[in-house]
């Protein structure tokens, strides 16, 4: 058989003969692609059954204390004006009710202050009544949320972003940790994520979200042992930091981050992202969105956290169930975790 010069053929040098089977070749691992994109089931990681059983098990702790006992209280402070954070109030306050939690807010007087901030959290800490605070932020300045917060003893920060309960988890011994990250891992955790000897991935440094979910993954205290790398907005090729994790936890809060061209297939995605995007068919014009393009991942992703519906629920349970050891703490000392 006579050689084709090798410029024919797209420049490969090859027979007819040999052109033909490299055809039938592409087209059968072209056809295995699809076969396999369309075996993967995405699963999808949902929230709420985690937590309901978070719930369920502080209404049983609180139902369970001695009588006469007055039951948990939560307070949490903000500034009174129409914000993102008013949304969040009115789920705490509906969250607290279920399970038994006496709940208020304190609105800070108009023309307050970052000093009035700071006195409102000192006398809810000395107030024995008080178990758990929570503090509206981000705060725009002159506010300092950092100044204000770590008026609180750990005990009473159910949040666990004031310095002391930070400091507590790089010790390795928490008390309250940060409810997102602490939502993030009971979300692996429940649905038995690869996470132990893993190299897992999370996107996010904030000192809320992203550093303190390293520090759960990472350290000794969970027990989760995963080999952690941490990523961020600003991580170049971002792909190849992804190529070999087993599960991502992004916390960037940037939509479409996460797609095909970077998440290896078979990985599995908890998306603590939010964001919203324009759309006029929502009342609003608006719905919410994770870093993950959950379209895109479909058949892809091995799994993946819906946004709404994933993170969200299980971060209110667990501000729940830490102001319920907090209250544990401050009228049953030998009660706890």
């Amino acid at each position: 058989m006579t050689i084709v010069p090798s410029d024919h053929y797209g420049g490969w040098g090859l027979t007819p003969g040999r052109t033909r089977c490299a055809k039938r070749a592409a087209r059968y691992l072209s056809s295995r692609t699809r076969q396999r994109e369309e075996d993967l089931v995405t699963e999808r990681l949902l929230g709420q059954p985690i937590a309901e059983r978070t719930n369920v098990a502080s209404r049983a702790r609180i139902a369970a204390r001695p009588a006469g006992t007055p039951p948990p209280s939560l307070v949490s402070v903000h500034r009174g004006v129409d914000s993102p954070f008013r949304f969040y109030l009115r789920r705490q306050a509906k969250a607290a009710e279920a399970v038994g939690i006496t709940f208020r807010d304190i609105a800070l007087d108009p023309g307050a202050g970052p000093t009035d901030l700071v006195e409102r959290v000192r006398a809810l800490d000395r107030d024995p009544s008080v178990h758990a605070v929570l503090l509206e932020h981000p705060l725009p300045a002159p506010f300092d949320f950092y100044a204000a917060v770590a008026e609180l003893r750990p005990e009473k920060d159910v949040d666990g972003v004031g310095p002391l309960n930070l400091g507590r988890l790089v010790a390795q011994r928490p008390i309250h940790v940060p409810a997102v990250a602490r939502a993030a891992v009971d979300i692996a955790q429940h649905y038995r994520l690869p996470l132990a000897g893993e190299r897992v991935v999370v996107l996010g440094r904030s000192e809320t979200v992203g550093l303190p979910l390293a520090l759960l993954l990472g350290g000794r205290a969970e027990g989760i042992h995963a080999t952690v790398t941490i990523a961020h907005s600003r991580t170049r090729r971002l792909d190849r930091v992804l190529a070999d994790a087993r599960t991502i936890f992004s916390c960037v809060g940037q939509p479409g981050l996460l797609h095909r061209g970077n998440v290896p297939e078979g990985a599995h995605i908890v998306d603590v992202g939010l964001s919203s995007v324009p759309d006029p068919d929502r009342a609003g014009g608006v719905r919410a969105v994770g870093d993950a393009d959950a379209t895109a991942l479909e058949g892809w992703a091995g799994s993946l956290t819906p946004v709404p519906g994933g993170v969200g629920p299980v971060t209110v349970a667990d501000l729940m169930a830490g102001c319920v050891r907090a209250w544990e703490r401050a009228v049953r000392p030998e009660g706890g975790p």
